[in-house]
C-alpha cells in the first residue's frame, strides 16, 4: 500500500489486550484478534496512526470505522473493543497527531496536519483498513459502517459529504460539524460567566435552575416525568429566579441572571445580526459546568472549553498567548471563517452522491446536550431534506432526538440505545427505523424505557400504564399548540 508503513501485526490472545496506562475494564473478555497498527503519510508532513482489529474467528463479514472527539490525538480503543465484540473488523485513527484531546498546538506551522485532522485521516484510515482486511481474509467487507459522536459525528458527516463510496451506513451523534461557530459559542459562554466575579454561576445553583424549568415546562408534553420531550417549546426566563435580598442559594444574582440568559441565547454577530450558533436548551443546565466552569490561570479549566480556546489560539490566530476574554464576535468570527475556509466544518447539505449509492445516514442528539446545541443537528437535517428532496430523504436519512440526554449519552433521560443494530437492519434488510427503544439505568438496573422517534415525531403517552415503560408510548406528530412563556 502506498504511503503506508505497518508497524505492528500480532495476534492478541483472548482477554490479552491491555493499555499501558488507564482503566482496562473495557477490554475484559475480548476475543482473540489480529492487531495491526500502521502509519500513513498521504502528504509530506502527514503522520497518521491507525489501528485495525480483525477477529481471528467469527468475523461477521463487516467493517466499522469509529470516531474521535475534541482535537483527538489518540486511538479510540474503547470503541474498537465494542466493535470487535460484535464480530466487526474495526479501525480507529489518532487523526494525524499525538496529543491531549484538548490541544491543537500541533497545528502551528503544520497546515497539512490540520487537513489530516479535518477529514483526510478518516478517509485514509478507511481505505487502508479495507485493504488490510482484504489481505487478511481474502474478501472485501459485505457492508461498511461508521459510528461516531461529537467530533466523531462531524467525521461521519464529512465522510458522507466527501467520500460517498466509503460507507454504506453512517451513524453521526451530536455532530460538531459547524466547528468554527460552535467553538465560538463555547467561548461566549465562558466569557459570560467570567465577565466578573459576580457573573459566575456556582454548580450548586444548576439544580435550582433545572427545577424551576421543570416546574414551568415538564407537563407540556402531557406527562410529568422530569423530562422535556421537546425543550424548544419551553421559554424560560432566568429573571424569575432573581434574588431580592442579596446572593442566596435559592436565587440568582443580577449578574448570574444575565449570564444564564447568555447561555440560553443564540450566538450572534451583533453588527450583522447573523446567527452563528443556536443556544443550549432548557434541560442542559444540569451539566453547564463543562462550558461554564472555573478558570485555571486565566483560562477555562474544563476539557470542552479548552478545546474551543485551542481552536482560536492555534488554528485561527496562531498565537499561544491569545486571550479568550478579548474575543470580538463582530470581527473575529468573520476572520475565523476566512482563515479556516470551511476546512474544519462539515456542513454541505448535498448528500445526493451518498444517497445515490443507497447510503444511509442516521443522526441522533440529546435534547439536554450541554456542549453541542441540539438545534444544530435539526438544522443540518432540515438542510439535507431541502437539498435532496423529501422523497429521497425519507429513504435515506433519520434524526432521533433524545429527551433528557446530555452530550452523547448520560443525563436523566433514557440514553442507552442500539444505533448499530438499527442501521444494520436499514442497510441490509431495507427496514428503516421507525423508533429506537432507549433505556435509563440507575444503580445498574433499568428504571425507565422510552421510544426515541424520528424527528419531528415525538413520544406521546397513550394515557394508561406506567410512564416508565416504552410500551405505553407511541411516536406521533408533535402538538401544534403554543408553548409556555
Amino acid at each position: 500500500m502506498p504511503d503506508t508503513t505497518i508497524t505492528t501485526a500480532q495476534v492478541v490472545p483472548a482477554g490479552g489486550f491491555k493499555l499501558p496506562q488507564g482503566n482496562n475494564a473495557a477490554f475484559q473478555n475480548l476475543p482473540e484478534f489480529c492487531r495491526v497498527a500502521a502509519t500513513l503519510k498521504p502528504s509530506s508532513d502527514s503522520d497518521i496512526k491507525i489501528e485495525v482489529w480483525l477477529p481471528t474467528s467469527g468475523w461477521n463479514g463487516k467493517y466499522e470505522g469509529v470516531g474521535n472527539g475534541g482535537w483527538a490525538g489518540s486511538i479510540t480503543y474503547g470503541a474498537l473493543a465494542q466493535g470487535l465484540r460484535r464480530g466487526y473488523v474495526t479501525a480507529s485513527t489518532d487523526t494525524g497527531h499525538e496529543s491531549d484531546v484538548t490541544s491543537a498546538s500541533f497545528a502551528l506551522g503544520h497546515p497539512e496536519k490540520v487537513v489530516d485532522y479535518a477529514w483526510r485521516s478518516e478517509h485514509e484510515m478507511t481505505v487502508k483498513a479495507k485493504a488490510i482486511l482484504q489481505a487478511f481474509y481474502g474478501n472485501a467487507p459485505k457492508y461498511s459502517y461508521w459510528s461516531g459522536c461529537s467530533g466523531g459525528g462531524k467525521q461521519g458527516l464529512a465522510e458522507a459529504q466527501k467520500f460517498p463510496d466509503d460507507y454504506n451506513g453512517i451513524i453521526a451523534g451530536a455532530s460538531a460539524n459547524n466547528m468554527v461557530h460552535l467553538h465560538a459559542a463555547w467561548i461566549k459562554i465562558a466569557q459570560a460567566v467570567h465577565k466578573n466575579e459576580q457573573s459566575y454561576i456556582p454548580p450548586e445553583k444548576y439544580e435550582l435552575i433545572h427545577n424551576a424549568i421543570l416546574n414551568q415546562c415538564d407537563a407540556l408534553d402531557g406527562v410529568k416525568d422530569g423530562l422535556l420531550e421537546d425543550p424548544t417549546r419551553c421559554h424560560f426566563d432566568p429573571a424569575t429566579l432573581a434574588c431580592r435580598n442579596g446572593d442566596e442559594k435559592s436565587c440568582l444574582t443580577a449578574a448570574q441572571v444575565d449570564a444564564a440568559k447568555q447561555i440560553f441565547a443564540p450566538t450572534v454577530n451583533s453588527r450583522t445580526k447573523k446567527q452563528l450558533m443556536s443556544p443550549l436548551l432548557p434541560g442542559s443546565e444540569i451539566a453547564w459546568g463543562v462550558l461554564a466552569g472555573p478558570l485555571d490561570n486565566g483560562r477555562p479549566a474544563t476539557r470542552e472549553s479548552g478545546v474551543a480556546v485551542n481552536t482560536y489560539m492555534y488554528v485561527i490566530f496562531k498565537d499561544p498567548n491569545w486571550d479568550f476574554m478579548k474575543m470580538n464576535f463582530d470581527k473575529d468570527i468573520e476572520y475565523a471563517e476566512k482563515t479556516d475556509k470551511g476546512l474544519n466544518n462539515a456542513n454541505d447539505p448535498n448528500l445526493k452522491p451518498f444517497f445515490g449509492k443507497n447510503g444511509k445516514l442516521m443522526m441522533y442528539h440529546g435534547y439536554s446536550d450541554q456542549i453541542v446545541p441540539p438545534q444544530n443537528s435539526i438544522d443540518y437535517y432540515t438542510s439535507v431534506v431541502k437539498t435532496v428532496g423529501a422523497s429521497k430523504a425519507a429513504d435515506s436519512i433519520r434524526l432521533f432526538m433524545a429527551p433528557g440526554m446530555t452530550h452523547c449519552g448520560g443525563g436523566p433521560g433514557p440514553n442507552n440505545f442500539d444505533t448499530l443494530t438499527a442501521m444494520e437492519q436499514w442497510v441490509e434488510q431495507g427496514k428503516a427505523p421507525t423508533q429506537m427503544i432507549a433505556s435509563h439505568m440507575m444503580d445498574g438496573k433499568t428504571d425507565r424505557t422510552r421510544p426515541l422517534c424520528p424527528w419531528p415525531q415525538v413520544a406521546k403517552y397513550k394515557g394508561s400504564g406506567s410512564i416508565d415503560d416504552a410500551a405505553n408510548f407511541t411516536c406521533a406528530a408533535p402538538d401544534t399548540n403554543t408553548s409556555t412563556k
